[in-house]
């Protein structure tokens, strides 16, 4: 009787091994034929991808066989670069893949810092002419001047035809604290110079210029939103507000391509003294809605604002204008902005590259995106500006094309709309002299001429003088437009009479404005340059004219 038990287990131990075989066997073939999932991908943070499985996909497929049949011999990473490209080109324009050997000088441009040695220079016929350098920083400390003519980088010779700014740059720019030897030439001497210069940290500046412009009125234009932008911004404020005493603001954001959003809503902070004002949102298809408001903390407090835009402004320059706009914290003035309503981020690829990905957009205080469409592909996306000057728009406010007839409202109950830039208050016309043909090709040579013509004792006797002196009284005479002429047509620009005749006042403004940037540095360019600006006169004019909200 009590053997029962024991027979079953004896037959179980017979029979396991092969009950295992048959379930392994059965477990495979159902395995097989179950639909395959698509490979896991982890994604962190940062947007680093650490399951590198995708290698298996169809493109790596693809690879493997074109690598071991395809007729010639094909380069890999060039063809997956292509590859990407044309798989980016099928999403909006401005999600981009950055290969590794640019990403370094596309971080630069939005950090707003690089290893150099910290000087300005242009190239003049085949020789780089330095134009300033940078104050307090390593060219400045080592004794390079103004005008000196860069003829060797260490035992490299970089002069003659082929010389180029990015060979140059690359010839300058290194790790920081390393050293690089510099032999030039001076003005009046034949004898070549040599300076030791160590690399430092050299910061791009993202704002131009910082003055006071009238009696109350400061002026701040910002070229780009970089991590140092709402620093600088800062730091103009106090120094504008501290000693000249400013009350009004002319913020020019033309032809400013945009950058951080966070500098953007940082600097509108410092100009809405109420805390909770909704400066802009931004919401996706993966990404709930994130409000940025002011914060109340105003540093420097400012009466009325006008913001100066135009067919070039965009992005964080876009969020700034449509804040002001649509609270009636300001006036904008100018003309319709580029249409740039796209939230990316950047996520660092495995080998070193990034992709730069659209991931929200963003939506001005009222509601309204003002992000053009792009759905007719990337080569109208970027002729619209070239459309907007053949339809009219750039020189009559009547031929505005409104995209979104959908009605938006500012704090006071204006109508705003959106779907392609922020149309401004006060509209004021594109001068046609500004895109003449010959008045761009004898631009081009004003540099280099000004090099010329601002020997030793003419920048001596000009310095002195000081920039509001210098702003009031000097002329261009007509003789030195004269050797302008000369030295245009000595370099293969040669116009009729009646081209020089319509283009010789903004010639001499331009000229004057150059002279000005040589002797007092970026100020001197733009105070000179805004003193006959219609956009600027339009927008200070406003200022007096009109009361706006805090």
């Amino acid at each position: 009787m009590s053997t029962r038990p024991n027979d079953f287990r004896n037959k179980v131990q017979i029979w396991l091994p092969l009950i295992i075989a048959v379930s392994v066997v059965l477990g495979i073939v159902i395995g097989m034929r179950l639909p395959q999932a698509a490979p896991a991908v982890k994604i962190s943070k940062s947007g680093a991808i650490h399951d590198y499985r995708l290698r298996e996909g169809k493109i790596e497929e693809l690879l493997r066989y074109i690598e071991a049949k395809y007729v010639d011999k094909v380069d890999r990473d060039k063809l997956v670069d292509e590859a990407i490209e044309k798989l980016m080109s099928q999403l909006d324009p401005h999600s981009s893949y950055i290969p590794a050997s640019e990403l370094e000088e596309v971080n630069e441009q939005l950090d707003g810092k690089f290893n150099g040695i910290g000087v300005e220079f242009l190239i003049v016929k085949d020789t780089a002419v330095v134009v300033s350098p940078m104050s307090g920083g390593p060219s400045e400390v080592a004794g390079i001047l103004p005008g000196d003519k860069i003829i060797k980088v260490g035992d490299s010779l970089i002069v003659g035809e082929k010389l180029s700014n990015q060979r140059i740059v690359s010839f300058l720019r290194g790790e920081k604290g390393s050293k690089v030897q510099i032999s030039v030439l001076r003005p009046g001497s034949n004898k070549l110079y040599q300076y030791w210069i160590t690399r430092d940290k050299i910061p791009v500046k993202s704002i131009d210029a910082a003055y006071m412009i009238g009696e109350r009125v400061g002026y701040i234009r910002v070229n780009r939103f970089t991590a140092e932008t709402d620093k600088e911004f800062l730091e103009s404020m106090r120094i504008l507000s501290e000693q000249g005493h400013m009350k009004d603001l002319v913020l020019d954001l033309r032809g400013n391509p945009g950058g951080y959003m966070q500098m953007a809503t940082n600097m509108l902070s410092q100009l809405f003294p109420n805390k909770g004002n909704l400066l802009v949102y931004t919401q996706g298809r993966a990404s709930h809605r994130a409000e940025f408001n002011s914060n109340g903390r105003v540093f420097y407090p400012i009466d009325k604002i006008a913001v100066l835009i135009d067919e070039g402004s965009a992005s964080a320059s876009e969020i700034i204008a449509g804040a002001i706009q649509d609270n009636d914290r300001g006036i904008i003035v100018g003309r319709r902005s580029f249409g740039k309503g796209l939230v990316q981020e950047q996520y660092q690829l495995s080998d070193g590259s990034a992709l730069r990905l659209t991931i929200a957009r963003y939506f001005t205080p009222s509601g309204r995106s003002i992000q053009k469409a792009y759905d007719h592909g990337s080569e109208e996306y970027d002729r619209d500006v070239e459309e907007r000057f053949k339809n009219g728009e750039l020189l009559s406010a009547n031929k505005i094309s409104i995209k979104d007839s959908t009605k938006y409202f500012t704090a006071k109950g204006r109508v705003v709309f959106g779907g392609g830039g922020i149309i401004p208050d006060v509209f004021v016309p594109l001068d046609t002299i500004q895109i003449n043909e010959f008045f761009l090709n004898a631009r081009q040579m004003i540099p280099a001429f000004v090099v010329k013509y601002l020997d030793k004792p003419k920048r001596e006797q000009l310095s002195k003088m000081g920039l509001n002196a210098f702003q009031k009284k000097f002329n261009l005479s007509q003789s030195t437009l004269d050797d302008f002429k000369s030295y245009t047509a000595q370099n293969g620009l040669r116009g009729s009479a009646g081209e020089w005749n319509k283009a010789q006042k903004e010639i001499a403004r331009f000229i004057k404005a150059r002279i000005a940037k040589h002797l007092f540095d970026d100020k001197g360019f733009f105070t000179v340059l805004n003193q006959n600006d219609p956009t600027v006169k339009a927008a200070i004019n406003s200022l007096h004219a009109t009361e706006f909200t805090k």
